[in-house]
This record gives structure tokens, sequence and C-alpha cells, in this order.
């Protein structure tokens, strides 16, 4: 395990180059499950959910990563760890497709990890990365939000970020009657379609009174300022130290704050029955499983199976 470095001084970058992704969340929504393994290492298929979140930010060019975890989290690190004794019984038998994938995990990016110690909200977890991001653009991305790899949204971001400068927030047309679950933006239009000027966010809004149906999911490119907008931050909704309201005071001060409107495959694995549907899509679109898969779905469905 890697412990955070010290901030750098060399200032801001242009290109972000960090990702920041917290794990230090209970997973009470599919207890007993994960009572003693962590809610991220949950399969997809054949492959943790916090595994797709990895190789997504080191696809779009993100190759330093910093897991802020928490009690009972160890596995996690072992998972992206070397496993020698079971890499080399896999060589014996001969089997290098599945040891192809279990070096694989280990060789995506440089893994650090840090403690978040207390659960007091994801703007308090994203604020134990300060030392690790220093004075970097870094991005964050949410374990249970799995974004179909053929959706690029985290690209789209940093190219935004790098365009406009300041922070840049995905977010999500919803139902009004949902967007209480969420942080929702208030927007205005710029001269990309899918781009909108972030000026106001509200954490989980009464749907009758919220500024919008733009719901703010779990990706974000942020400027370094962001750690002194949360070290400010008051507990807010649950209590908590909300991200949404960290970012809220960034367009106070009048720094940019920009949306991408994102319209592609996304699936809430923290959520039961998203879950299921996540394994469903992601399986019958494998090559190597998804045609007979779909094949006694299609029966399933029909009442055959």
């Amino acid at each position: 395990m890697t412990q955070a470095p010290s901030p750098s001084a060399a200032g801001s970058v242009a290109t972000a180059r960090k990702a920041v992704i917290p794990v230090a969340g209970l997973g009470t929504r599919f207890l007993p499950a994960t009572k003693a393994v962590p809610k991220e290492l949950l399969p997809v298929v054949d492959k943790p959910a916090l595994q797709y979140i990895v190789e997504e930010a080191v696809r779009a060019g993100l190759p330093e990563l910093l897991m802020v975890t928490g009690r009972g989290k160890e596995a996690i690190a072992d998972h992206f760890d070397r496993q020698p004794e079971l890499e080399a019984a896999l060589e014996k038998k001969g089997d290098i497709a599945r040891l192809s994938a279990v070096r694989h995990a280990s060789e995506l990016g440089a893994m650090h990890f840090v403690r978040q110690g207390e659960a007091r909200g994801l703007g308090h977890a994203v604020l134990q990365a300060a030392s690790y991001v220093g004075h970097e653009t870094f991005a964050v991305l949410l374990g249970d939000d799995l974004i179909d790899s053929r959706d690029r949204l985290l690209e789209r971001m940093l190219d935004v970020q790098q365009h406009r400068g300041g922070s840049v927030v995905a977010l999500l047309e919803v139902p009004r009657q949902e967007i209480s679950k969420y942080g929702c933006a208030s927007v205005r239009e710029t001269e990309e379609e899918d781009v909108w000027a972030v000026t106001d966010l509200v954490e989980k809004p009464d749907p009758d009174v919220a500024p919008s149906t733009l719901a703010v999911i779990g990706r974000y490119v942020l400027s370094p300022s962001i750690f002194d907008a949360l070290r400010e931050t008051p507990p807010g909704s649950g209590g908590e130290i909300q991200l949404t309201d960290g970012i809220r005071a960034l367009v106070g001060r009048g720094e940019p704050v920009h949306g991408v409107v994102f319209r592609g495959r996304r699936y809430d694995t923290g959520d039961r029955l998203d879950y299921l549907k996540a394994v469903v899509r992601l399986a019958v679109d494998r090559e190597d499983i998804g045609p007979e898969f779909r094949n006694w779905l299609n029966g399933f469905v029909a009442g055959g199976a």
C-alpha cells in the first residue's frame, strides 16, 4: 500500500493525470453480501465493478490513481496487487487467458491508497486527496457509477476542462420526481450543445423547487481550488460535507464550472436493480458468452426457460 505523497510546488498543469476514487462506503444496500466483501468488488459478469472504473480512468489518460478507502477495504488493495502464488498456479496449468486477466488488474496504473478515517461525506473523502493531488487539476470517479466503455464521458469532460478551464461536472437529465436523489444544476447555454455553464448547484432539492432536471452524476474534473472550498464548507445535506456544496462555492467565487450532459449508457451499481441490469447488459455484449446468454435470456423472457 502506497501512501499519498506530499503536494508538488510545481503549480497547476494543463492536463490532468490523477484520478481520485472514493471507496469508503459501507455498501449497506447489498447486505449481507457486503458484510465481508467491499461493495466495489462485487462482480459485474467476471470483473469487479471497481475495475471497470479504474480502466475508464486509465483509458482517459489518468494513469495515477488514489483510492480513498475505509476500514474493511483491504481487499481492494489486494485485488490490484500481484498474486504470485495464483499466477504461478495458472501458469503451471497453461491457463494463459486467466493469467493475463489476473495480471491485467495489477498493471493498470500507479495505485495509491489513503484512509478517510471517518465517514463525513463525499466532500470530506475528496479532501483526503489534497496532499496527493497538490496543485493539479484532477478527476473524481465515483465507484457506484459505471459508464459503458463505448461512451467516452470522461474523455469529453477532460477536453472541455482543457479548453474552458475551471471545473467540469457530468450532468444527466432525470425525471423531475427523481431529482431529489441528486445534486441539481442551474445552467445557461454555451455555444456547444452538450456543454452548459453552471450558475448554481443544490444538493438533493425538493422536486417542486429544483432549478432544473439536470442531475450531477459521479464524474468530476476539478480545479485544485476545490480543496480550499471544501475546507470552508460546513456540513450540509445529511449532516455531511457535500462535494456539491464545495463546487457551488467555486461558482460563487466566479470560477468557471461547466457541465457536460451525458446521454449514453450508465449503470448505478450501488442500486440492486441497476446492478442486475448492468450485469445483463454487459454480458449480452460479450463476444465469448453474449450470444449463448442472449439466446437463453430470450427464452427465459418468453417463458420457455
